[in-house]
């Protein structure tokens, strides 16, 4: 067990739109409920702008990033039952909640802004050496899954896997994928792997046989093809998981569906989607936003994917070169999730 009075790094923001810094920090103890975590690996995710940006309400500075954390439980504050030293674990957005309310109760932490806890926003984060969690937070990692591999299941694979699996769609019906980045190639694997007749979207015909390996039945090239008319093709959409930030790809992509189709929208679209109401009501269609899950849903998703082989592709950087990893992320150089490794 890592002493308290020993040194650690961290790489923080001190106020809104400000630079990263990396600092030198005591290691913290946690408190009642709560553990300390060995960070080995965490992922750079978009979603990290809110907290470099100053983009979510009440964010209280200096603040660490980092919400696709993967490590070791390293100490147990008072109460904490069900997890020991020693004990593989993930955290992802999901920091705990308060379970006061029945949304808490229920489980849909997302529609709670008071009482939950954002990993990364509202409490420090993974880029560090060492991060406090909530107990409630954590998912166990199998043996063999490595914390590289495990840190972007925690946001950008529990965010397709959950998806896909409340979709409603069913083995052998059509599942598109649409933007194939760092959600839509975990997207694609993970559709392949539930038995979905798996359509990937993205532009250029040199993606065709990539899309082709991670488990997509069929490439559809929106430089050349008209995504709406091929999907129909082949019968209309169950589900089309939208991955991008293009509003106009989105809805370009709606005539696809099939009847009861629906699009389920991860990607933060750049403008509003368009939508025929006509098409709409004669084919029952529906659109709907997704957005990650709790901390049973990252444990569901790193235990399907350990079983089946899906894996996140990654380019690893040392926590050092944290400005590197942000950078490549944000200009979406990175192929296709970039992680940042403490060498822990």
């Amino acid at each position: 067990m890592a002493s308290a009075t020993k040194k650690m790094r961290a790489v923080q923001v001190t106020k809104a739109k400000g630079p990263f810094e990396m600092v030198e920090r005591e290691i913290p103890a946690p408190g009642p409920g709560d553990v300390r975590i060995k960070v080995q690996a965490c992922g750079v995710c978009h979603s990290d702008v809110l907290t470099k940006e100053g983009l979510w309400p009440g964010i209280v500075y200096p603040r660490v990033p980092g919400h696709e954390v993967a490590g070791m439980v390293d100490a147990l504050g008072d109460g904490v039952k069900g997890w020991k030293v020693g004990d593989r674990v993930g955290v992802g957005w999901f920091g705990g909640s308060c379970g006061y309310c029945d949304s808490c109760r229920r489980g849909d932490f997302i529609v709670c802004l008071n009482t939950r806890e954002i990993t990364g926003v509202t409490r420090d984060g993974g880029y560090a050496d060492y991060m406090i969690a909530h107990a409630g937070s954590l998912a166990l990692i199998p043996d063999d899954v490595t914390p590289v591999d495990a840190g972007p299941l925690m946001c950008a694979g529990v965010t397709t896997f959950n998806a896909l699996r409340h979709s409603g769609a069913g083995p052998g019906q059509v599942v598109a994928i649409l933007g194939v980045g760092g959600l839509g190639h975990l997207g694609v694997q993970f559709a392949a792997k539930m038995g979905f007749k798996t359509v990937a979207i993205a532009r250029g015909a040199d993606k065709e046989t990539f899309v082709k390996k991670l488990g997509a039945h069929v490439y559809i090239d929106t430089e050349k093809q008209d995504v709406a008319k091929e999907l129909q093709k082949l019968g209309g959409a169950r589900v089309i998981v939208a991955t991008l930030t293009s509003g106009k790809a989105m809805a370009d992509a709606l005539g696809g569906l099939g009847i009861d189709g629906e699009l389920m929208i991860l990607g933060a679209a750049d403008a509003p989607i368009q939508l025929n109401p006509i098409s709409a009501i004669m084919n029952r269609t529906a659109t709907k936003g997704w957005s990650s899950g709790s901390s049973i849903d990252s444990q569901d998703t790193v235990a399907f994917s350990s079983l089946t082989g899906v894996r996140p592709m990654t380019e690893v950087f040392p926590l050092e070169k944290y400005q590197e990893a942000y950078d490549r992320m944000l200009s979406a150089k990175v192929r296709f999730r970039a992680v940042l490794s403490t060498g822990m």
